[in-house]
């Protein structure tokens, strides 16, 4: 299931509050800044930053890549 538009445009990561990508199919939320991924179980964001996974460099390349091809947008504009 997709994430609800609105609040997906309210979503921002809670340590550095800028935006997020969404990737729906991965079941998760990408801040390419801090290279942190947060997990969607059940619908839910889970936006706790002890429970976020750090990824490494070509982690990070494959999900800005398929940001970039797929035309991902931000959670919102900074």
């Amino acid at each position: 299931m997709v994430l609800d538009p609105q609040l997906l445009e309210i979503l921002a990561c809670p340590d550095d509050k800028g935006p997020l990508y969404y990737l729906d199919d991965e079941a998760s939320l990408y801040n390419p800044r801090l290279r942190r991924r947060y997990d969607v179980r059940d619908d839910i964001p889970i936006m706790l930053i002890d429970e976020a996974t750090s990824v490494d460099d070509d982690e990070h390349r494959r999900i800005m890549d398929r940001v970039e091809a797929e035309s991902i947008r931000p959670t919102f504009s900074a």
